[in-house]
């Protein structure tokens, strides 16, 4: 699929809960470290009401939902990066994930063991960014020494990455995730992407609370702090309930829980959007017919053969236009008779970048 995120944190800060909330996919949940081995593996749909929306003003046969991947990594502790705990496997895991959720504990309970001892949210954070830096560290200095004697002897592709390389070392040696780093170039980007470092994924914090009406207790706000300075993002659910939440099947029932527990909808979907946007990614959508109204994933900025390749590689190698209108035009007008009359269909080329909310027909020739 390519569009994945990993679900970290140290050991019972509640991430294989979380991810049995999202996914239902029943990855073993317990009291004690390294419950979580090999990493479970879960798709999920990413909640859009404008889906909803278009197919009530157009039905279709097939309503699909466009979706991402979550991985739940087994739980990481101090030393790690030295082969404590599961130490490497763990952390060759985390570079296949394209982002991270990382889970912090934010909750007090003394029947759930917590591996130093006490609930320190920061602690947490500090301790898994110092493993991933460290890993990093390794990579960059063993990339480093590959590329020192070519460096120079005056090649200059080499001379190049022993400079980037030289930024990237004093980045982590600050304690700095190699993702706060501002590269000069479109080189320098293209050359980072390609050392796949972990500290350089963008990272989402999930902080899991007992009660939902602590969404702002001390824990959360502490980790909400550390989040602004970094520019991450944040997001506050309480696992246990997720999970009880995601246990009702009947839909109206669970409507119903929700209301009774004061909230708009699971709190898990806002992870899902929140993972979904972090990823850098964006939706357009396909209806008309009757036959299927369906959400499709590519890249924000992504042009409209690229946005055609992610329904069928055919579609995008002969590509010949995109028929256009947004989302927002559909609902105004209440009709796409109505939005081609008003002259809001539009014909675009390759050139054309897709915004999020579009509504294409692709015409292509093979």
């Amino acid at each position: 699929m390519g569009f994945n995120c990993g679900i970290v944190g140290l050991p019972n800060v509640g991430k294989s809960t979380i991810f049995n909330a999202l996914t239902r996919a029943g990855a073993e949940s317990s009291n004690y470290p390294f419950t979580t081995i090999e990493p479970n593996v879960g798709v999920v749909s990413v909640p859009d009401s404008r889906l909803d929306k278009i197919s009530e003003i157009m039905p279709a046969k097939k309503v699909v939902f466009t979706n991402m991947q979550f991985v739940d990594i087994a739980g990481l502790v101090k030393g790690a990066s030295k082969g404590e705990g599961l130490g490497n496997k763990f952390l060759g895991h985390i570079r296949e994930v394209r982002a991270i959720a990382h889970v912090v504990r934010c909750f007090e309970d003394g029947n759930i063991t917590h591996v130093s001892g006490k609930v320190d949210p920061i602690s947490d954070v500090e301790t898994i960014d110092t493993e991933l830096g460290i890993s990093d560290l390794e990579s960059l200095q063993k990339r480093k020494q590959k590329v020192e004697k070519l460096a120079k002897s005056g090649n200059k592709e080499a001379r190049f990455e022993m400079e980037c390389l030289s930024k990237l070392i004093e980045t982590v040696n600050l304690g700095r995730p190699i993702r706060s780093l501002d590269l000069d170039s479109e080189a320098e980007v293209d050359f980072v992407q390609s050392l796949n470092l972990i500290t350089s994924k963008p990272v989402l914090y999930v902080c899991n609370t007992i009660d939902p009406s602590e969404s702002e207790n001390d824990h959360v706000k502490k980790v909400q702090e550390r989040a602004d300075a970094e520019g991450a993002q944040l997001v506050t659910i309480s696992g246990k309930l997720e999970g009880e939440i995601m246990e009702i099947e009947d839909p109206e029932e669970r409507d119903v829980f929700l209301e009774e527990m004061g909230l708009d909808e699971p709190g898990l979907n806002r992870v899902i959007r929140a993972g979904y946007d972090l990823l850098g990614l964006s939706t357009f959508f396909t209806a008309g017919g009757g036959k299927e109204n369906r959400a499709w994933t590519i890249r924000k900025e992504a042009k409209a053969p690229q946005a055609a390749g992610a329904i069928h590689t055919d579609f995008e190698k002969g590509f010949i236009r995109a028929q256009v209108y947004h989302y927002d035009d559909l609902i105004e007008l209440k009709s796409e008779n109505a939005v081609k009359e008003a002259g809001l269909l539009r014909s675009e080329g390759k050139e054309y970048k897709v915004k999020d909310g579009d509504i294409i027909e692709f015409l292509f020739n093979v």
